[in-house]
């Protein structure tokens, strides 16, 4: 398949995307938050050029010359109205202050000359922004010092810093959490994908999942069209398993019904030739031929069960069936055949009436089928005992054991009719088999 797109290069463009986002972010930033800001505050936003304040103090100052003190001091109060968040003092030519903008501000009436170098050091670079000019051009009248908020003499900015910080970093983190909201939705999306995948996948053995849709050209779109062309080969192969099972049941089941009928000629001639004086060694031969007869009777009826079972043809009709009655009547048809080959028998029902849900032919084929595996495999032990109890059923014999091999063959198409048939009637089936005999084991669910 031609891939359009892939995960790898959809990944590295998020990738590069989030690092040129990321310095944009700022700007993008400064510009939402900052310029709307500076309309908004206009009011708020005093911006003095440093240069420009230093060379109208110092103009000012050399104006004062030839001006009388109440007029320098009309001068610097309006040089305070003129900046706002400023402050002015003046300071005569013998140390005195003769006016101050603020009288709460911590300024000596007596300027002493080691107080006048402290504040020179200090002032310099410092916040409040102090200028410094000497009065008049003789400079022999004192200094004016005029003092502005180191925060008007920044740029806009910088002033609104202290309001608008926590927008700002709000809007970063913003920008951030959106990448990362892309990032989530990116592999979020992928994820979806393949648990979409893995749940068809998750089906019982013998179900065939159904196909997934296709809605990317990339790298998971190319294992959704290798997993449709999967289903599609286990349908085509299931539909023909099928139809050879189909074939094979039909083979099974009327190659039973022809073979029904020369066995029935078989055994006519066999009983014809009883009546015929015979050798002992020819009654001997009859003997045997009527015996194989019989087995292959019940192989070929057992056959047929196992393809009905299988092809679910075989007619199943639970009701509430009495147990003790239902082995009774079982062992009433077997009894005579276990005393004919010297079986001892013990018998132990359940001690009250126990009910179970079930078909009571079913019960009874498979009653037949497994005291028929005694008398034709463990007929050397002599023994046989069927015990009732806590709703479960026993039944034991001393035989070889069910891997020792015997003369009959053909047991296991009957002992899987038993399987088949307990597990659809709810009936747990357990097998313990040694050279020391066999028990095997029912309990209903």
């Amino acid at each position: 398949m031609k891939i359009r797109r892939t995960l790898q290069t959809r990944y590295l463009a998020l990738i590069i995307l989030s690092i040129f986002t990321i310095p944009v972010s700022f700007v993008v930033a400064s510009f939402l938050v900052y310029i709307p800001a500076i309309f908004v505050n206009s009011d708020r936003i005093n911006v003095y050029d440093n240069s420009e304040v230093e060379e109208y103090w110092h103009e000012e100052a050399r104006e004062f010359q030839d001006l009388s003190e109440d007029r320098v001091i009309a001068v610097l109060e309006k040089a305070v109205e003129d900046y706002k968040s400023s402050n002015v003092f003046w300071v005569d030519e013998t140390g005195q202050t003769r006016f101050v903008s603020d009288t709460n501000l911590a300024i000596p009436d007596v300027w002493e000359p080691t107080y006048t170098i402290d504040f020179m050091k200090q002032s310099y670079g410092g916040d409040p922004f102090t200028v410094v000019a000497f009065v008049g051009e003789n400079r022999d009248r004192g200094f004016v010092v005029l003092q502005i908020d180191r925060q008007n003499i920044n740029y806009p900015i910088h002033q609104l810093d202290f309001y608008y910080q926590y927008i700002y970093m709000f809007v970063i983190v913003l920008l951030v959490l959106l990448f990362v909201f892309l990032s989530w939705l990116f592999f979020r999306s992928i994820r979806k994908r393949l648990v979409l995948l893995q749940t068809s996948m998750e089906l019982d053995y013998h179900d065939i999942p159904d196909k997934v849709t296709v809605r990317e050209k990339d790298e998971i779109g190319a294992l959704e069209e290798s997993f449709n062309r999967m289903v599609d080969r286990l349908k085509d192969s299931r539909n023909r398993e099928q139809e050879e099972e189909k074939l094979r049941k039909e083979l099974i089941a009327n190659l039973s019904h022809d073979i029904r009928t020369p066995l029935a000629t078989i055994r006519a001639h066999a009983y014809s030739l009883k009546s015929e004086e015979l050798s002992t060694l020819g009654q001997e031969s009859i003997t045997i031929i009527d015996n194989k007869i019989d087995h292959l009777h019940t192989l070929i009826e057992n056959l047929l069960s196992y393809t009905l079972l299988t092809s679910g043809r075989y007619t199943y009709r639970p009701e509430k069936v009495e147990m003790n009655r239902t082995i009774r009547l079982a062992l009433k048809a077997w009894y005579p055949i276990f005393e004919r080959e010297q079986f001892t028998v013990d018998i132990q029902l359940f001690k009250e009436p126990v009910y179970w849900n079930l078909d009571p032919n079913w019960l009874e084929r498979i009653l037949d089928n497994l005291f028929q595996n005694v008398v034709r495999h463990a007929k050397s032990g002599k023994y046989i005992s069927i015990t009732c109890e806590d709703n479960t059923i026993y039944i034991r014999d001393k035989g070889p054991g069910m891997y020792s091999g015997s003369e009959q063959r053909g047991v296991g198409i009957g002992l899987s009719i038993v399987e088949i048939m307990t597990k659809e009637m709810g009936i747990v089936l357990d097998i313990d088999t040694s050279e020391k005999g066999t028990t095997i084991t029912m309990t209903k669910k």
